[in-house]
């Protein structure tokens, strides 16, 4: 298995609020996160010659299990199989600038490119069914390439990072990096509302980054201002999670627990009411097991957790879940 890794934890902030300090240990090939355990499967994804996982925006896996990686190359979407076989491939000359994935029980795709502007949504067949926003018009929100701030939140889209679908089929867009707003859509397309503001005090944000919806609470990650808020679906403020590290990607399983990665080179493991499960990572690292930069994360059928990277990471890690 090769040389052991340093076993520690050594959180980049303190936590706060509702969070417990809850450990993660990592070793060669296990992981202890708290009550769970975890073991990396080294080196998992094949690729073929010449290809690359360049900037792995996001993750997703569908219904069978198949792990779907939408990343910032010449072949912007991959699917692979569980073992790490690539199944297939596409999205060339569709693509320019692969964000935020997901991916709904009946394997319907929606996926945030993020430069041009849109949210595109494809079945399972990969046939195209819906565009949200205008391709290559950004809103306006005092954002220029002089003052690089958002002074103010303006309509969909400057720069989306996240989506996510509801049972019922409606949308959420997660409209971050020169906006601060979070937007509902219907079924067919049709924007229902949107809120926020930029700031750091309740209901405003900083970099919004992800967005999921469940049970009728709305979960938001609060980017660059290291947290998470809770909302009702009608936009209301409800609650903020403290110490989080940059919270990138927000994903709640069949068990009602969600799992978060954070550009802060760690990953989190919470319940819905904010307890911390389990962490690990924190130290930026190129090493099996570590982080330099998570930025997507689900789950299969199994437990298993895939992290996708972006900054030096530039990859997809799989752990197996054991415990």
């Amino acid at each position: 298995m090769g040389a052991a890794l340093i076993t520690h934890h050594s959180p980049s902030r303190a936590l706060c609020g509702k969070l417990s300090a809850i450990t993660g240990e990592v070793d060669a090939m296990r992981i202890d996160a708290g009550e769970r355990q975890y073991e990396l499967v080294d080196g998992w994804g094949k690729l073929p010659d010449g290809w690359r996982w360049g900037q792995c925006g996001a993750v997703a896996v569908d219904s069978k299990d198949q792990v779907h990686v939408f990343t910032r190359t010449e072949n912007p979407y991959m699917v692979f199989d569980k073992a790490g076989n690539l199944v297939e491939s596409w999205g060339r000359g569709i693509f320019e600038d692969a964000h935020g994935l997901c991916i709904t029980p009946d394997d319907t795709v929606f996926c945030v490119d993020r430069v041009p502007q849109i949210v595109l949504k494809f079945t399972s067949a990969g046939r195209h069914k819906l565009t949200l926003g205008e391709r290559g018009k950004p809103s306006d929100t005092g954002y220029t390439d002089e003052t690089k701030k958002v002074l103010y939140a303006g309509p969909p889209f400057h720069h989306p990072t996240d989506v996510s679908i509801t049972p019922a089929g409606e949308i959420y867009v997660s409209d971050g990096y020169r906006n601060c707003r979070v937007h509902k859509y219907d079924a067919n397309g049709n924007l229902i509302m949107s809120w926020g503001e930029p700031g750091q005090g309740e209901g405003q944000f900083n970099l919004v980054h992800s967005v999921w919806e469940h049970k009728g609470r709305v979960y938001v990650a609060d980017r660059q201002n290291d947290r998470i808020q809770v909302f009702t679906p009608d936009g209301k403020w409800l609650e903020t999670w403290p110490g989080f590290s940059q919270p990138c990607k927000l994903y709640v399983d069949k068990d009602e627990v969600m799992y978060v990665a954070e550009l802060g080179d760690q990953v989190s493991i919470v319940d819905l009411q904010g307890n911390l499960l389990g962490r690990w990572g924190s130290e930026r690292s190129h090493d099996p097991g570590k982080f330099w930069g998570p930025h997507g994360i689900w789950t299969d059928s199994e437990g298993s957790i895939y992290v996708s990277e972006v900054l030096e990471g530039a990859r997809v890690q799989k752990f197996a879940r054991v415990k």
